[in-house]
């Protein structure tokens, strides 16, 4: 087993109720079942959405704004509540708890996302439990992003976790809408493929932001970084201590053998892309069967307007994406070369990820 700490995420369904305030015994009970853990001798990493719920309970606010501005009052009154709520369950356990605030932004820098890897490791190694959540008061998309389901997939491979738990109001995936009365829970992911079939396209909570697609997707990308992943019920008891000694709780995505980097993932899923490039068929048979660099002699059309470094999607001549990765020339250089031998690569197959099908990249 891998002696990586267990990442588990809680969405704000999970730990705020319908008037936004804290589910104060659901959270007693997770608190108890991680200081067990930890008393086992396990790391313990969480993910915790709910600032924004609880500011707008506090405040007296039932319906969930639209403005970004409103969203991130709120996110300013609610993360402090939120933070607090985690030191007082954690506490009676005589367990401590550190607050770690990110962005989407933190792990699009390389060097804020290995200073993120060193913060969190610290915290572990002190045996204080991190409580980390999306940095809502500043971040803008971020708050959007999936109700920390990527973020926890991130945290996750960071740091080389054993496990992500991603804690719901649902039992796990079903094939279908669960409210169906022909909807099965699936036990185990092995195939990620067969996803592209089952109908994950349901909206999330009434204060959260995320949804079962999330989850889902976030569980692709731990499992791209070899990391195993559970989808569960947060009101089931003892979860973690059950799915960590691989008990069948919910649903498990088992790891992906072909687990790629850490610095692979971070370019597949930290940075967006700022543009995309045009390739002929000789130029993808070159990346995907020979493993070369993409060179401006390959280069059909360029796309945006991106910087030395900024992440590009890589299309081919039939439109469809089929890698992304950095760049090693701006935008109007690439133009101005394109189709031509002889010049400096336009992505340098180090900093290439190709996908190798529509749910995950490799």
């Amino acid at each position: 087993m891998a002696r990586g700490p267990v990442v588990v995420k809680l969405g704000s369904s999970t730990l705020v109720d319908g008037r936004g305030r804290v589910r104060r015994t659901r959270l007693a009970a997770i608190a108890a079942d991680i200081a067990a853990v930890r008393a086992a001798g396990v790391g313990v990493c969480v993910v915790s959405s709910g600032a924004i719920a609880l500011g707008l309970g506090s405040l007296g606010r039932e319906v969930r704004p639209r403005k970004v501005a409103e969203l991130q009052a709120a996110a300013a009154v609610g993360q402090a509540i939120l933070q607090r709520s985690w030191e007082t369950a954690l506490g009676r356990h005589g367990v401590r708890a550190g607050q770690v605030l990110l962005t989407a932004a933190d792990v699009r820098q390389r060097t804020t996302y290995l200073n993120a890897r060193a913060t969190l490791t610290a915290l572990l190694r002190w045996g204080v439990v991190p409580v980390v959540n999306e940095n809502d008061s500043t971040a803008t998309d971020e708050i959007t992003f999936g109700d920390n389901d990527a973020l926890a997939a991130q945290v996750a491979v960071l740091l080389h976790a054993r496990l992500l738990l991603l804690l719901t109001d649902q039992e796990g995936l079903y094939t279908r809408d669960p409210r169906h009365p022909e909807a099965e829970l699936v036990r185990e992911v092995r195939d990620h493929r067969l996803l592209d079939e089952l109908d994950v396209s349901g909206r999330g909570s009434v204060w959260g932001s995320g949804g079962m697609r999330s989850k889902v997707v976030a569980a692709e990308m731990a499992s791209a970084g070899g990391v195993g992943t559970v989808i569960a019920s947060g009101a089931g008891p003892q979860t973690l201590t059950r799915a960590l000694a691989g008990e069948v709780v919910g649903t498990r995505f088992l790891a992906d053998e072909r687990a790629v980097s850490s610095f692979k993932l971070w370019i597949r899923y930290g940075r967006p892309p700022a543009g995309r490039i045009d390739v002929d068929d000789g130029a993808r048979r070159a990346l995907e069967r020979d493993g070369g660099s993409l060179l401006p002699v390959g280069v059909t059309d360029v796309h945006g307007r991106f910087g030395v470094g900024d992440a590009v999607e890589v299309a081919g001549s039939d439109g469809a994406v089929f890698a992304k990765g950095l760049a090693e020339r701006t935008a109007s250089d690439l133009r101005r070369v394109m189709g031509k031998r002889g010049s400096e690569a336009a992505v340098h197959r180090d900093n290439l990820v190709l996908f190798t099908h529509k749910s995950e990249a490799l």
